[in-house]
């Protein structure tokens, strides 16, 4: 039967000092491998935050910048609008001062006695070929009565070598042009209900709803932006 023996205190202090030295070592182990893997999630974690927050920053500077370029394109735009706006404003008063213009000179046309009675005979003349009957009236102002006269002499000789049949063309002196008129003549048939109105007045009206195309061309170009031209 074997025998126990009792340690020493100098074994029982050995004992304990190789104990506390190893739980020691264990604790060191321990905390060590926490720190580790508290450094790990912690690495992991900043690195979550640092791509979340940088994803917010992108999609915040994103959404800022889209709302900087809309705000500069409609800056863009209004300020374009206002500027061709205002072009046109200005070119419609050059030629609304044009107009105005020729208005103003109109009765100039009737100086000179020569030219305006070969116009006075192609206006009746126009409206002998658009109505197409045998007899019309003429209404001019009582001022050009004598004129008119013998445009209507040219006209009627003229227009049965064209057209191969005579039109008789009198003057209406029952109902003449004002007298503030630039000049020019109506002519009418079909018993008053129908009439041709080749005043002056009237050929301007025509000549700046039909040559304003043409003359919007010459003073300004061609409009690039135009996409079907008559």
């Amino acid at each position: 039967m074997s025998q126990v023996h009792a340690m020493s205190d100098d074994q029982v202090a050995g004992e304990l000092k190789k104990m506390t030295a190893f739980i020691r070592q264990e604790a060191h182990e321990k905390a060590n491998e926490i720190r580790l893997k508290a450094d790990e999630e912690f690495a992991i974690e900043k690195s979550k935050l640092v791509r979340q927050e940088t994803s917010a920053i992108d999609s915040s500077y994103e959404k800022k910048f889209k709302q900087a370029s809309m705000s500069q394109q409609i800056t863009r735009s209004t300020v374009a609008n206002k500027t061709r706006l205002r072009v046109l404003s200005s070119r419609q008063e050059l030629l609304d001062g044009l107009f105005e213009e020729a208005g103003k000179k109109l009765r100039d046309v009737s100086k000179d006695k020569t030219k305006y009675q070969a116009m006075l005979k192609n206006l009746i003349l126009e409206g002998a070929y658009a109505l197409n009957e045998t007899k019309l009236q003429v209404k001019a102002r009582k001022a050009d009565y004598d004129i008119v006269k013998k445009a209507i002499d040219e006209a009627q000789s003229e227009y049965k070598s064209k057209v191969e049949k005579d039109v008789s063309l009198s003057i209406d002196e029952r109902d003449p042009l004002p007298e503030g008129s630039a000049g020019g003549v109506i002519v009418v048939g079909t018993g008053g209900r129908i009439d041709i109105n080749n005043t002056l007045e009237e050929r301007l009206k025509l000549l700046e709803t039909d040559a304003l195309p043409s003359i919007r061309v010459i003073l300004f170009g061609e409009n690039n932006n135009r996409k079907f031209h008559d």
